[in-house]
């Protein structure tokens, strides 16, 4: 192999160099043969079209994070004595680096973003718990926030005497300008007789139906309405579509490691902007940590496999494998997702659910009316099909069209079924053809979605 372009020394930590920027080695970028043998350990036969869901690991970074479960497995003692915090402390920097935050202690290693949300509407269920918000007061979040958001409302806020206000996005969406509308009708609906919007939650990449979402604009807005506190979920954003917490202007902000930043499952930062009320901040998970700082009850919550968590260097050199590095990934993925998802589209006869500068690196593609994707079981049952019989995996969305919508259509009919495509630098070609081909025979053997069965 020839000598590699910069990357970081990740031993770094272990000397106690905290710079991930300092000793820096001379590296080649990465060959298209050493990316398939990165993923090698893929399933043959399997289109992996579906990045978006789980994300991928290399070879590589699964290696080392064997080597520290091994490493705790060999000598627990003095491996949470000497090196736990200190390496956890190293991928915090790391990360705060990535998004801009002024300092490492308002950026905490979680296990996902499900966890960053309980953290930060536990945090505000006790506001509303203790008669620091006045019951009714608002949390105004995107109706197609992700599930786990929604059930975590319930628990912390709605349960404490909150009230929830929806705001429903068009789909197919055209720009920026529809989305914002939207959320400040939101917003108006939140501030109705006097009450507070005491939260707002925005995603900053939907996942179904999959749109980025203007979240710097957003925020803004949430700033001159008087909203007090604004959390951005952003599961799918680092390693996606560029993160700058300091432009976005939010209090927290979340994102997944291990869905386009190629660690293992699972782990994810929070950034909590420094103000009077960060104390308050605290792991759901109790440990005798409690007290000295979120970022610091995060990094211990009792025994357990913390390995997904260390090596973020490791990743980041993998990362600087690739031509222009992280931001080189992001946009050759976003061009390919892209390119893909047209070919689909003029092969189909539909068309893209937004337009390419509204698309991460994964894009919603009408599929064909003919298939007759008209629930959420038919979507799911399609979505089983193409995994069982042509080897495809590839969420399938429902769109039921709102009253007042201009509705999506092919020839046939209204356009209720959408393919969520993802493109990650495992992905080729064929995956995505072998997705036109497989739903053309869907379409040629005259099969519709009520004609399938859960198996």
């Amino acid at each position: 192999m020839d000598p590699p372009t910069e990357i970081e020394d990740p031993r770094a930590a272990a000397n106690g160099d905290n710079n991930h920027v300092s000793k820096k080695l001379k590296l080649s970028f990465i060959t298209e043969p050493e990316i398939r043998q990165e993923f090698a350990h893929h399933k043959l036969g399997i289109a992996r079209i579906n990045n978006g869901s789980f994300g991928s690991c290399p070879a590589s970074i699964i290696a080392a994070q064997k080597r520290w479960q091994l490493r705790f497995l060999q000598q627990p003692d003095d491996f949470f004595f000497n090196h736990l915090q200190r390496q956890i402390l190293h991928s915090r920097t790391i990360v705060k680096d990535l998004i801009n935050a002024d300092h490492v202690d308002e950026v905490s290693i979680v296990d996902n973003a499900t966890t960053a949300a309980a953290i930060v509407l536990q945090h505000v269920g006790w506001a509303f718990a203790d008669g620091r918000f006045q019951k009714g007061d608002a949390v105004v979040m995107l109706h197609c926030a992700f599930q786990a958001v929604k059930k975590s409302i319930e628990a912390y806020v709605t349960r404490a005497g909150g009230s929830v206000i929806v705001v429903h996005l068009p789909f197919p969406v055209k720009s920026n300008e529809e989305i914002i509308a939207e959320f400040r009708k939101g917003l108006a609906r939140g501030k109705a007789n006097g009450k507070k919007v005491r939260l707002a939650i925005i995603d900053h990449i939907t996942s179904m139906p999959c749109v980025v979402i203007p979240a710097r604009e957003l925020v803004k807005i949430c700033r001159e309405e008087g909203v007090e506190r604004v959390f951005v979920d952003a599961a799918h954003a680092i390693g996606s579509i560029h993160v700058d917490v300091k432009e976005i202007g939010a209090d927290f902000y979340v994102s997944n490691l291990h869905k386009w930043f190629f660690c293992p499952p699972s782990v994810a930062f929070l950034y909590c902007r420094k103000s009077p009320l960060s104390p308050d901040l605290h792991h759901p998970v109790v440990s005798h940590e409690y007290g000295n700082g979120l970022a610091i009850e995060s990094a211990w919550i009792g025994t357990r496999d913390y390995s997904s968590q260390l090596v973020v260097p490791d990743v980041l050199e993998f990362i600087n494998r690739f031509e222009g590095g992280l931001e080189g990934i992001q946009n050759r993925n976003h061009d390919a997702v892209v390119e893909m998802g047209e070919m689909l589209a003029k092969a189909w006869g539909t068309n893209l659910g937004s337009p390419p500068e509204m698309c991460p690196s994964m894009v919603m593609i009408g599929l064909p009316s003919r298939l007759g994707v008209l629930s959420d079981d038919d979507a799911l049952k399609l979505r089983t099909h193409l995994r069982d019989h042509f080897g495809l995996e590839v969420p399938i969305h429902f769109q039921m069209p709102r009253d007042g919508e201009i509705r999506a259509a092919d020839g046939d009919g209204c356009i209720t079924g959408y393919a969520r495509i993802s493109h990650q630098v495992y992905n080729t070609l064929d995956d995505y053809v072998r997705l036109k081909d497989a739903v053309s025979q869907l379409l040629s053997d005259g099969v519709v979605c009520k004609m399938l069965r859960r198996e």
